[in-house]
């Protein structure tokens, strides 16, 4: 683990309602991140010793569990099969998922676009439009005067840059370039890229602006929109900060930042289904960050899933996915999305959840996303038990 931090607890925030779900299907992870809970105040940290020591433990002295201390440069020919390799997936079994996926569905590296929570763009200092008005007015326009710009661009350069590991040699593509790496090209670089105004008149001016920074809609519920263009290194509080000079966005709320960091992960919209199956070959399951989820608790989700449906599978029973309104449910919906084209990793946030339905204020707006969760959650569970015990993984043989 790079941290050992397993992010906040609580219902106020999404990775604390995302833990609680998981605690409601005895998940070993989290159960052993429990008893190695070391003091951090709001979140759950772990002593990552005694942490990983008791999860080795578990499966070591597993009745079912076969463990077997190699490199898994290829993927079984036959039997279940779950691929839960990581951000840092070897070369050998990158290069043997290749044709299993389509070379064109495997990514090795991350170039995330911030994205911003929709409730919280300002509407009247921003307006909807395509470019040249071709198709729907699809986009969500934030107009800059020469002034803002300037500003803008200045701030951006001068803000501080995450560092990278030493396994993150990142050499990104053009088309992935950090947005504060254009910038340190030239000071108009970013009015000719990712913020070029042309075709984007304002209607309440009837002008075009100096720089226009658009927001693409990110999930069928328009609830979260993407920065378009705007990958970053950024530190967390430097977006929040430089992201802030933008207009329309002072008030922003992120439902995830920007990163650019070494990850493997798959295409899994056009590729996974969402029991987590590989829907050209349902024998094979992928689980944690390869999925496209980001974190530790949303891996842990995704591998929790996985499982469930892999001893469904090995028990001749239909798959099942928690419902949307959960975190967990509402996490596999979004990476297998298969109209997500632009797809790009997700961490827990509660835009990805389908709207209450009733008017709320913002302040309760979570704790009744959370209690929906919960109690969604409690009903998945109960409605497993009733067919068929399938949390009991003594029913297959596992190798590991």
């Amino acid at each position: 683990m790079c941290s050992n931090s397993l992010k906040a607890e609580g219902l106020a925030n999404a990775s604390g309602v995302l833990k609680e779900e998981l605690r409601m299907l005895d998940s070993l992870v989290v159960r052993q991140a429990d008893a190695s809970r070391v003091p951090a105040g709001a979140a759950l940290a772990v002593d990552r010793e005694q942490f990983s020591a008791g999860i080795t433990l578990a499966i070591e002295q597993h009745p079912g569990i076969t463990l077997v201390r190699s490199e898994a440069a290829a993927v079984p020919p036959e039997g279940i099969v779950i691929i839960a390799t990581g951000p840092l997936t070897s070369d050998a079994l990158a290069g043997q998922l290749k044709p299993l996926l389509g070379e064109q569905f495997l990514y090795f590296h991350d170039a995330i676009a911030p994205i911003i929570e929709a409730g919280s763009i300002d509407p009247d200092k921003t307006y909807r439009a395509s470019r040249y008005d071709k198709g729907d007015a699809d986009y969500i326009n934030c107009p800059l005067s020469q002034d803002e710009y300037y500003g803008f661009v200045r701030e951006l350069l001068a803000a501080d840059k995450a560092p990278l590991r030493e396994f993150e040699t990142l050499v990104p593509f053009e088309g992935c370039m950090p947005v504060e790496v254009m910038a340190d090209r030239g000071v108009e670089t970013l009015a000719f890229g990712p913020m070029k105004p042309v075709g984007l008149i304002d209607p309440r001016t009837g002008r075009q602006p100096y720089a226009v920074v658009q927001l693409r809609q990110e999930n069928s519920a328009a609830t979260l929109y993407n920065i378009v263009g705007f990958q970053t290194r950024l530190k967390w509080p430097e977006q929040k900060r430089v992201f802030a000079l933008i207009p329309g966005l002072e008030h922003a709320e992120f439902a995830r930042y920007g990163s650019m960091h070494r990850n493997t992960y798959i295409h899994s919209p056009w590729l996974l289904a969402p029991s987590l199956q590989l829907q050209a070959e349902p024998r094979i399951f992928f689980a944690g960050q390869i999925t496209g989820v980001e974190g530790y608790v949303e891996s842990i989700a995704m591998g929790l899933l996985a499982g469930i449906n892999a001893a469904r599978y090995a028990a001749g029973l239909e798959p099942a996915v928690p419902p949307p309104t959960t975190l967990t449910g509402a996490l596999a919906a979004y990476i297998t999305d298969a109209a997500n084209k632009d797809f790009q990793p997700m961490n827990a946030n509660f835009g990805i959840l389908p709207p209450l339905g009733v008017k709320a204020r913002k302040g309760d707006r979570k704790r009744l996303y959370a209690e929906r969760a919960l109690r969604g959650m409690g009903l998945w569970k109960g409605e497993l038990l009733e067919k068929a015990d399938v949390f009991d993984t003594s029913v297959v043989d596992i190798t590991l």
